[in-house]
């Protein structure tokens, strides 16, 4: 698991602290070449304006990267919480076509399973809800093994077949939402360039002897507000942003009718 510092904080304060950590390499910049700038430097403006464009063009490049692997993502989780609610569907209708009882059992099994995933949601524990889910997979395959083996067919294949999947796809879920994260390596990449692109504006704004504040304020607010998104969309545990369930819910509605 990839947990970042970012995590243990709230979206506020990774807005604050991302702000006030790039002004204040900024105003390190921009007081290193206004003290303590050499007039017998040869270096052009030119140059370092063309320095300073490289390094904000390599900062957005980065920052665009990050920002689509954490989108990607996202996507990825929303399309495995739909395969989730038709694999879970297709096994509460192939609970019709073996005897009775047992796909009676198989059925409040299934609903049973849909609000555990629906829980966390709301509770956000993780843990019990993993705990919870493998409990139920244990149940399913015995309730399945006690009616496939003694009379195998082809309505038994097909209802295993169906459950098997839904065991495939938790481990998918839980990989996606509880590991699949940005690698340290990226984030450090990520902040080494912002700070060293900041820092080189400063620079050039001290060479200029004017702190441009109008121009660097929104530059650096846009940058604090993506990442934060950033920060949010990879933690999909406690972040505000969160994936749409409403697959499991309809499913959960329909279920109800026919088990209670």
């Amino acid at each position: 698991m990839n947990y970042s510092f970012f995590d243990i904080l709230p979206e506020y304060g990774t807005f604050l602290i991302l702000t006030a950590f790039i002004l204040l390499f900024y105003e390190i910049g921009y007081q290193l070449t206004h003290r303590y700038y050499l007039k017998e430097t040869t270096l052009e403006p030119k140059t370092l304006g063309q320095i300073t464009g490289g390094l904000i063009g390599m900062w957005a490049f980065v920052l665009a990267f990050t920002f689509s692997i954490v989108a990607n993502q996202y996507q990825d989780r929303k399309k495995l919480v739909m395969d989730e609610a038709n694999a879970i569907g297709t096994a509460f209708l192939r609970a019709d076509l073996i005897d009775p009882n047992e796909g009676v059992s198989i059925k409040k099994q299934l609903a049973n399973y849909v609000e555990v995933r629906l829980d966390v949601i709301k509770t956000r524990n993780l843990k019990n809800a993993i705990e919870k889910s493998l409990e139920i997979h244990k149940n399913l395959w015995s309730s399945i093994k006690s009616v496939s083996l003694p009379n195998p067919n082809v309505n038994t294949s097909l209802l295993t077949q169906s459950i098997n999947e839904i065991i495939d796809i938790h481990e998918k879920r839980v990989t996606a939402g509880k590991r699949t994260r940005i690698p340290f390596s990226i984030w450090l990449t990520l902040f080494t360039i912002s700070f060293l692109a900041i820092l080189t504006l400063g620079i050039q704004a001290g060479y200029n002897q004017s702190r441009k504040v109008l121009i660097v304020i929104p530059l650096i607010m846009a940058f604090s507000s993506l990442t934060t998104l950033i920060v949010d969309l990879n933690n999909p545990q406690s972040g505000s942003i969160q994936v749409d369930q409403e697959p499991l819910i309809s499913l959960q509605k329909s279920m109800q009718s026919e088990v209670y």
